[in-house]
């Protein structure tokens, strides 16, 4: 944990571990062989946030090491929802349950998960 994601008393920032899960995300996809501008350049789509319900249970701190976590929930024709933990060892500090929708990437309208992604995705799930 950077000193730039805490507030004065050294606590990490609510709003950080939605970008913490922003970052997990992207390395996830990345793990998985897609790179998000590949997507919108090739296939004219790109994901959006479309629903998110978070918990906070417990503090994270100036200098903790943390893990972030990404796990398919369900995967539907134009979204994906998922179960994101940032852990502080094997304590669970925030949940979130975020269900992340493909648009096209012209028209901002829903669209399918391109074919390859989407069985990609099925594999994981």
């Amino acid at each position: 944990m950077y000193y730039e994601d805490t507030d004065a008393g050294g606590i990490v920032y609510h709003a950080n571990y939605l970008r913490f899960m922003e970052r997990a995300r992207t390395e996830w996809l990345r793990s998985l062989g897609c790179e998000q501008d590949a997507l919108r350049n090739a296939h004219r789509v790109m994901f959006v946030v479309a629903d998110l319900q978070v918990n906070y249970r417990r503090a994270a701190k100036f200098n903790d090491s943390l893990t972030v976590g990404v796990a398919i929930d369900a995967l539907k024709r134009a979204s994906v929802i998922l179960n994101q933990s940032v852990r502080r060892d094997d304590i669970e500090l925030c949940h979130a349950t975020v269900r992340v929708g493909c648009i096209d990437a012209d028209t901002l309208a829903p669209r399918p998960i391109p074919a390859l992604l989407h069985s990609e995705l099925a594999c994981e799930h």
